[in-house]
């Protein structure tokens, strides 16, 4: 079976040897045509590697680019539980602080305002890291594992919901 390659091109050698049989005009262009066959082949190798060479660096690229997919989700969602603190030390705090300047009403809702939106975040952290429109790639990163995440965000939840339930009868 002939097919198209370097192992189909005729090596030098072989023309070389059946130069003698050729008339003299054909002589200088079977040694040009042995030379680009070679040349040929030489390139065809060297294609070879450097593919070798630009896949494995892709692959390399795709696996830190997956990496850094894991970790801006996972930053993205301490970001929520650190407002989501934040905001219920504030519900907290506004409580405390408010009552003496302001009508006990106001103060309480403003305090609630701050823990709900406390309570608003937890569950969009949850929701945000868990639930993702697109799944999430393999990477060499382990993520948070789920029995850490849903036991610590309800419990957060829990403490929200117990602020708010002081706020309204302490």
């Amino acid at each position: 079976m002939t097919g198209f390659g370097p192992t189909s091109l005729p090596h030098r050698y072989d023309v070389m040897n059946d130069l003698p049989n050729k008339p003299a005009a054909i002589k200088p262009a079977a040694v040009e045509a042995a030379q680009a066959a070679t040349t040929l082949a030489e390139s065809g190798k060297q294609v070879e590697r450097s593919t070798r060479q630009v896949s494995a660096d892709t692959n390399s690229q795709v696996q830190l680019a997956a990496d850094r997919t894991l970790l801006a989700a996972e930053r993205t969602y301490a970001a929520w539980v650190r407002t989501a603190l934040a905001a219920l030390a504030s519900g907290i705090g506004a409580r405390a602080l408010l009552q003496d300047y302001v009508p006990l009403w106001l103060a309480k809702a403003t305090a609630s305002v701050l823990v709900v939106f406390a309570g608003f975040c937890v569950v969009a952290a949850v929701w945000r890291h868990l639930w993702q429109p697109v799944p999430p790639p393999v990477t060499d990163v382990r993520p948070v594992p789920r029995m850490v995440l849903l036991p610590m965000n309800a419990f957060l939840l829990l403490v929200a919901v117990a602020a708010l339930v002081g706020i309204w009868v302490g």
